[in-house]
């Protein structure tokens, strides 16, 4: 049995999400969310966002339109992500390099950087000769 249940965004589809202009967008987004996104987009406050945002718009289209989506690469790893980036892919940097993160439905306001982790995981291997004091004990096969 499969469940055919849409996605909803705090009550919203998808699609009315991508109606909304960004105001709206940020009422029904948590506390600070909201402040950043209407600290952006309202007051302008930073030119890199909306350069970024014009990127993910022209891709869209392009995407819309059956053609190649462009590479989108950014450091702007405390950009929220918006109803009309779904199905992109932007490479964010992590520090090092750039990590592709796929938009899904699920990750609308959460940020960049959320996705783009900048830490591994540590894997240790075995203790080699000289690596530590204790090791001088241990028996060579």
């Amino acid at each position: 049995m499969e469940s055919t249940s849409k996605f909803t965004y705090r009550g919203y589809t998808l699609e009315e999400l991508r109606q909304m202009p960004i105001e709206k967008l940020a009422e029904i987004m948590p506390a600070r969310q909201r402040r950043s996104l209407l600290r952006v987009f309202k007051q302008g406050t930073s030119e890199e966002h909306l350069k970024l945002l014009e990127k993910i718009r022209r891709a869209a289209k392009l995407a819309s339109e059956g053609k190649k989506q462009p590479v989108i690469k950014t450091h702007l790893r405390d950009f929220i992500i918006l109803p009309e980036m779904v199905g992109l892919t932007i490479h964010v940097h992590n520090g090092k390099e750039f990590v592709p993160v796929e938009i899904t439905p699920e990750k609308i306001g959460h940020y960049l950087g959320e996705f783009a982790l900048t830490t591994k995981k540590v894997e240790h291997g075995e203790p080699g000769l000289k690596a530590t004091r204790s090791s001088m004990f241990v028996a060579l096969k």
